[in-house]
């Protein structure tokens, strides 16, 4: 899988780092912002998770890049071209899976992705066959190629919306819930065929509810939250803006509080034996000794560096399971 197929040249004011680049993106729906200032920079070649809770206008966001909706104010660049200007030369270098793939119940996988890459633009016959066939080997459907589409489980379908997206060599990926309806094992696919297309030069844009996937997947995130972004950057980056937290865990719970809280380390919490506090500048194997010092006596010690879950939490205030 290529990059920049077409030799897509950015505009000449554009910043080639970014593979999708929005200034002040904003949409407004009777006076109200879904989507408010948005600046968004994803880094060409990197997997970049979206995330936000309901009705935080990510699928707005998404529908805006594509041109699908138009703006209230502000711009997009999609690999160095403004949109939606320059959607013809673009588009084609895009592949999507959003809101859930829509295919002709009556045809088999094989036909239905034919019929799609015959409606392209640039037909290219006589790859078709060849390409059809490696699409659908891709995300591993190959067996179930002449089964009508009607017949195709939930997982089944969203795998035929990924082979549609990968019919043609793309510099950009755009992928929403890719994983929904899967089994573990095809969660583990996807994610490796994630891999693979960005590995092979590729950006991807990656909605998901799973932030285990996403963590485990995406070099860089975003988090919006009433259509405001509220964090961007490297994975790296994001976690590091939660405080890591020790845990004791102790019969003298009120004596080791007090040890915790002469270091300086702060939202101290005590339930039932454990004993937990933001670590801050401390460092634990410290903390840990001070503790023995005191004569407290220690069961378990454990110091947890904060998970994608933990700085999602504390940015948005909402639990685990995002949602579109």
């Amino acid at each position: 899988m290529q990059t920049d197929p077409m030799n897509l040249a950015p505009d000449a004011t554009a910043d080639d780092t970014f593979a999708i680049e929005t200034t002040g993106l904003t949409k407004r729906f009777a006076g109200t912002a879904v989507v408010d200032d948005l600046n968004l920079r994803v880094p060409r070649g990197s997997v970049f998770g979206f995330l936000g809770p309901n009705g935080s206008g990510k699928t707005t966001t998404i529908r805006m890049l594509l041109g699908l909706v138009n703006p209230s104010s502000g711009s997009v660049r999609l690999l160095g071209r403004s949109m939606p200007g320059a959607a013809n030369k673009v588009l084609p270098n895009v592949g999507t899976l959003v809101e859930g793939p829509a295919f002709y119940p009556w045809l088999s996988g094989r036909r239905n992705l034919i019929r799609i890459d015959a409606a392209g633009s640039d037909p290219q016959r006589a790859t078709r066959a060849d390409r059809v066939a490696a699409a659908l080997a891709h995300v591993g459907l190959s067996a179930a190629a002449e089964k009508r589409y009607r017949a195709y489980s939930l997982g089944m379908r969203q795998r035929l919306g990924l082979a549609a997206a990968l019919l043609r060599p793309r510099s950009l990926l755009v992928l929403d819930e890719p994983t929904n309806g899967m089994d573990p094992q095809g969660t583990r696919e996807i994610r490796n065929l994630i891999r693979a297309v960005a590995a092979d030069g590729a950006t991807v844009l990656l909605c998901s509810h799973l932030l285990n996937e996403v963590e485990q997947v995406c070099t860089h995130a975003a988090i919006i939250t009433l259509g405001r972004l509220v964090a961007q950057g490297p994975l790296e980056s994001l976690r590091e803006t939660t405080t890591t937290r020790v845990t004791v865990e102790t019969d003298d719970t009120e004596r080791a509080a007090a040890v915790l809280g002469r270091l300086g380390l702060m939202q101290i919490a005590v339930t039932g034996t454990l004993v937990s506090a933001a670590l801050d500048s401390q460092r634990p194997e410290d903390c840990c000794k001070a503790l023995v010092l005191a004569d407290v006596g220690v069961r378990s010690f454990v110091s947890r560096r904060p998970s994608l879950e933990d700085t999602y939490v504390e940015l948005t205030g909402e639990g685990f399971d995002v949602a579109r």
